[in-house]
């Protein structure tokens, strides 16, 4: 895949790490291509109902970040997207000390931009996945300057 902005690992990671949710999740980003990104969410008691596992809400977060934040690595200059739909499947729980999300594009147009997300619990170099999401992101131009 051919990014359409030279500078978009920069402008993803910046957009994204902009967000109040992203911060408060303490993501951060493994890996940033064209299509592709990894990001990592570590084990906060705070995000848990129990002790060493998290809810479901930050797996479901961080695997949006990761399927949208892929879509967007493929916009141009100044574009930006939005999540408009997903579909989440839980497989295991999320009791690692950390959460990596991998991000994938699978069909990139204009408008809309189909990305997936597996999400993996990591403890001691072993990862198991535990969530896949597939999402659809709306393509969005730069507002109009007036």
């Amino acid at each position: 895949m051919t990014p359409q902005n030279e500078h978009f690992a920069r402008d993803i990671r910046a957009l994204v790490l902009s967000m109040p949710v992203a911060q408060m999740l303490q993501l951060r980003f493994e890996r940033i291509e064209p299509g592709e990104v990894d990001l990592c969410l570590p084990y906060q008691d705070s995000l848990s109902f129990r002790p060493g596992q998290l809810q479901a809400t930050p797996v479901f977060a961080i695997a949006d970040f990761a399927a949208v934040s892929a879509a967007g690595t493929l916009l141009p200059p100044g574009w930006i997207n939005a999540t408009v739909d997903c579909s989440i499947k839980y497989l295991a729980a999320a009791n690692g000390t950390s959460l990596l999300a991998r991000g994938r594009v699978i069909q990139a147009s204009k408008l809309l931009t189909v990305a997936r997300a597996d999400v993996f619990s990591c403890r001691e170099g072993q990862e198991l996945l535990c969530a896949t999401m597939l999402a659809t992101a709306r393509n969005l131009a730069p507002a109009p300057q007036d």
